[in-house]
């Protein structure tokens, strides 16, 4: 009997568990509501806001919570860093939009500092509800950019 009561709670912390895994709460209803979601992170990472930035990112991302906090918590010690030997942050520029019809958007942004600048790139996807955040990453990789 104990031990079917067990298998019963552990089964309802399972459920619990895996339909809390997932951060996503929000859909995107279209291609323009998404730039604006990209450029306001991207003023939150201008700003070292990361806090702000995750927030966003984490009402449309259907990441597990704790990868994205990962995310996170690696974003803030980076950032610290650049800004620390890159000089201060100095402004946002687009660098690219790629569109595939009914399927996915691409953003690709710089955030230019004295020295070096960050490149910000977003994807998105548009499933039978709406557009989500599918990717998104950041690196001082903008050399790809000229390809």
């Amino acid at each position: 009997m104990k031990t079917n009561y067990f298998k019963i709670i552990f089964s309802i912390f399972l459920i619990l568990i895996t339909t809390n895994l997932s951060a996503q709460e929000k859909i995107i209803k279209d291609i323009e509501e998404a730039k604006a979601i990209s450029k306001q992170v991207t003023q939150y990472f201008k700003e070292n806001n990361t806090i702000e930035a995750f927030k966003i990112l984490k009402s449309f991302w259907p990441l597990p919570e704790n990868e994205i906090y990962s995310l996170e918590n690696q974003t803030i010690q980076s950032l610290n860093v650049i800004s620390q030997r890159f000089g201060k942050p100095e402004s946002i520029l687009k660098i690219k939009e790629q569109n595939i019809p009914d399927a996915a958007f691409r953003e690709t942004y710089l955030v230019k500092f004295e020295y070096t600048a960050i490149r910000l790139v977003f994807t998105y996807y548009k499933n039978s509800k709406g557009w989500i955040i599918n990717a998104f990453k950041w690196d001082d990789n903008y050399a790809e950019e000229f390809k």
